[in-house]
């Protein structure tokens, strides 16, 4: 073996599902089927490792804030035992999941890698050995020391991952930023991409949980300003605003533009984000921008969906007031986005 130890953590997911009468469907004992399929793993250069599999596997579209908080404190109960943790997930989630332990986990440099498969362990043809492997050895080299999210063909940051594709092979990309680590025929780590310096924020311990009501509304044309009035009305803290573009919307419409001003007013957090996949959110770009953020709407820059959504999350559990979350979630503290 390598000399270094890995625990393997598998919440549920496609990666160790088998077929039923109903598709495939979440099943127990991953342990036998990755020693039957998956000798490779035991293999003397890899690092040793144990499975820690949940007792009822998680279909990851039926994920809650709950779990990323469950699953933190799993791992930085066990971090003094292990060099680093591979966490099989479900591709649906995975990427809202990886952001999260990005930001509950901060104050550790404990490799954690998610990963998982678009096709079963259970198949012939699969792409869960692949990812596994590579999930493994990225954290044997010593070289990562954040989370992260491997699959396909590179280790992505996690808080920068999505998913872009529900049936192709490499299912997730980082469109902001450049990948950790390529996978070919050696793994090629990328030298530049620092986390930056410890803002101190996040413990080496997870907050606890605490519901943290938060809504992510996508902008569309027609949309009608009792959207906002509605989640308001649930008690939202935080609203993650998908914009078009650089971080434009309705502004001809003073309804909808009342109802932010309301939403702010009333201190629910309202971030920016852009529906496209690649670039920034710059609200004063345009006067359409503009108009949002005299609204109250905060600039997200470039983040993704899933790190702004989590990125709430992590904060309020803090039990940070509105003003210091409205700060903070205009600063990069794990490496979720770029100001400039």
């Amino acid at each position: 073996m390598s000399g270094k130890s890995v625990a393997i953590i598998y919440t549920g997911g496609t990666f160790g599902m088998r077929p039923s009468e109903k598709g495939y469907a979440p099943a127990r004992d991953l342990d036998a089927l990755i020693r039957e399929r998956l000798p490779e793993l035991s293999a003397e250069s890899m690092p040793a490792y144990e499975l820690i599999e949940y007792d009822d596997p998680l279909e990851s579209s039926n994920a809650t804030p709950h779990h990323w908080y469950h699953l933190a404190e799993q791992i930085a109960g066990a971090a003094d035992r292990f060099d680093g943790f591979v966490v099989i997930h479900g591709t649906d989630t995975l990427a809202y999941t990886a952001s999260a332990l990005s930001f509950l986990l901060g104050g550790s440099r404990k490799p954690v890698i998610l990963t998982g498969s678009q096709i079963p362990l259970c198949e012939v043809r699969n792409d869960a050995a692949g990812n596994l492997i590579g999930a493994v050895q990225a954290i044997a080299t010593g070289k990562i020391k954040e989370v992260g999210v491997c699959f396909g063909r590179h280790v992505l940051r996690g808080n920068r991952t999505t998913k872009v594709n529900a049936t192709e092979l490499d299912a997730f990309a980082s469109p902001n930023f450049p990948p950790l680590a390529e996978i070919g025929t050696e793994l090629r780590f990328n030298g530049t991409n620092g986390l930056p310096s410890d803002s101190g924020i996040f413990g080496e311990l997870p907050p606890p949980y605490h519901a943290c009501n938060s809504a992510v509304l996508r902008i569309f044309p027609g949309i009608p300003e009792r959207f906002i009035d509605a989640i308001v009305d649930t008690g939202a803290v935080g609203i993650v605003l998908r914009c078009y573009g650089v971080g434009t919307g309705p502004t001809a419409d003073p309804q909808f533009l009342a109802a932010l001003e309301r939403a702010s007013t009333a201190g629910v957090i309202i971030v920016a984000v852009s529906q496209c996949p690649e670039g920034s959110v710059s609200l004063r770009r345009y006067a359409a921008g503009s108009a949002l953020a005299d609204a109250g709407v905060l600039s997200g820059f470039d983040m993704t969906t899933e790190a702004a959504f989590t990125k709430l999350h992590a904060l309020f559990a803090l039990g940070l007031d509105r003003s210091a979350v409205a700060a903070l979630m205009q600063q990069d503290l794990r490496g979720e986005l770029t100001t400039s």
